[in-house]
């Protein structure tokens, strides 16, 4: 076992290789820690990334497909979360070396847990518009500020920052981007409850916190490039087809308490081959088919013609994987695609809702807010899904909005991949400092 996964030589099928793999390592009474050290740095974690740096070289395409075959072997997949989503791929093309050493092997073996604070309460769609300081303080600079929409900032051990180092530059300039200790003094994470019953965000606030020069991803104001790549690799990953479905129960990080746990308690057949499978939440058109064939609704015209149309998103979703994979091989690209993911995965969603409360009927009604209500609910209706079809529902309103709302996404595939005139502003070379402020 070494520290850099071996550089994948032969033109056999990853699938294949990563099932011998399994057979040869998969331990499910490992601890979870344990299990990802092997992973990790076996290159099958994260098998997109560089060989390199613990990554097979692999297309997105056959990434996900690797992803799903760990899942349906039974094994823990590999850790979940903004840091193997956003963190490492961004260090991986801005950072340099000594920051991708730092990095790189506690993401990809779960031992840090990563949050993203970008947005603020004035600063959504428009990013550039933030107000969180940074200013230099000898090696290190001071932040103050507040963030907002924080996914998992209460279980996280680093954040990826964006604040302001130069307030005479324009907005756009004049950003430099940060890894933040979540843990230290002057880092006050309170958590946003949702109406599904859950608080998967939180709002930040950053009062004297520090981060040292050496945490600076990018140089000093280059912080919108990378916040790009950021938001480019959050649009693959959230968009239609990214492969998110065998993402690993286990939680990543200090904080969730899972890495000593052990690591076939958090897969669905106790560490047996074949257990697989995912949650409906986020409900493909296959689920929501099986749920529909078992209490009668799959006869209804109007149910087959939406879940048909949800099929059809997957497929187009799927080809566009495989279109973006033949591109590459050619050394080309596909303008416009995460974006275009993006917009699949909102349609996709909210598909989901409207046939997933059709299905169930006036049982779509009822919710249940937390473990507790659910079994409660299950055992009053005798339907073990519904909870899921209703957290689906009342979720759904969010992935529109969050990685960039479909307006950003539209008016990005308009103006950098059709060539459409900007919207007219003067804020591009404005002083940051001269611009006005709202409140």
């Amino acid at each position: 076992m070494t520290d850099t996964a071996d550089r994948t030589t032969t033109s056999a099928d990853p699938v294949d290789e990563v099932k011998a793999w399994l057979a040869d390592n998969w331990d499910p009474d490992l601890t979870v820690a344990e299990w990802w050290e092997r992973l990790g740095t076996s290159g099958w974690g994260v098998p997109t990334w560089p060989s390199d740096w613990f990554g097979k070289d692999l297309s997105r395409a056959e990434g996900v497909r690797v992803q799903q075959a760990i899942a349906d072997f039974g094994a823990l997949p590999a850790p979940g979360g903004l840091g193997l989503m956003l963190a490492g791929p961004t260090i991986a093309v801005h950072g340099d070396d000594d920051q991708k050493t730092r990095y790189l092997r506690d993401i990809v073996t779960g031992q840090k847990a990563w949050c993203q604070l970008f947005s603020e309460p004035g600063a959504g769609s428009d990013l550039a518009g933030l107000n969180a300081r940074a200013v230099k303080d000898g090696e290190e600079w001071i932040v103050n500020g507040q963030k907002v929409w924080t996914s998992g900032g209460h279980v996280a051990d680093l954040g990826m920052l964006i604040a302001r180092t130069d307030p005479d530059q324009p907005k756009h300039a004049g950003i430099t981007y940060f890894v933040i200790d979540m843990h230290q003094p002057g880092v006050d994470v309170r958590p946003l409850k949702e109406m599904t019953g859950r608080a998967l965000f939180n709002e930040v606030f950053l009062e004297d916190a520090r981060v040292g020069d050496d945490t600076m991803i990018g140089g000093l104001n280059n912080g919108w490039r990378v916040a790009n790549t950021t938001l480019m690799f959050e649009r693959s990953s959230l968009g239609a087809g990214g492969g998110s479905a065998a993402a690993s129960l286990a939680s990543p990080g200090t904080v969730a308490g899972d890495l000593g746990r052990r690591a076939g308690d958090f897969v669905s057949s106790g560490g047996r081959r074949g257990g697989g499978g995912g949650t409906l939440f986020g409900a493909s058109s296959k689920s929501l088919t099986k749920i529909a064939q078992g209490n009668g609704r799959a006869q209804d015209p109007s149910i087959r013609q939406k879940l048909m149309q949800l099929h059809t998103i997957g497929e187009v979703a799927r080809f566009n994987n495989l279109r973006l994979k033949a591109a590459m091989a050619a050394k080309k690209d596909i303008p416009g695609l995460p974006n275009i993911s993006k917009l699949l995965m909102s349609q996709t969603v909210r598909l989901s809702r409207d046939v997933g409360l059709e299905i169930a009927g006036g049982y779509g009604m009822l919710h249940a807010y937390d473990g507790d209500d659910r079994k409660v609910l299950d055992e009053a209706t005798g339907m073990p899904y519904l909870s899921g079809i209703t957290e689906m529902a009342l979720f759904a309103q969010g992935p529109p909005i969050y990685g960039g709302t479909d307006q950003v996404q539209r008016n990005i595939i308009g103006e950098r991949v059709l060539g459409l005139p900007k919207e007219p502003g003067f804020d591009k070379g404005t002083p940051f400092k001269d611009l006005p402020k709202n409140g």
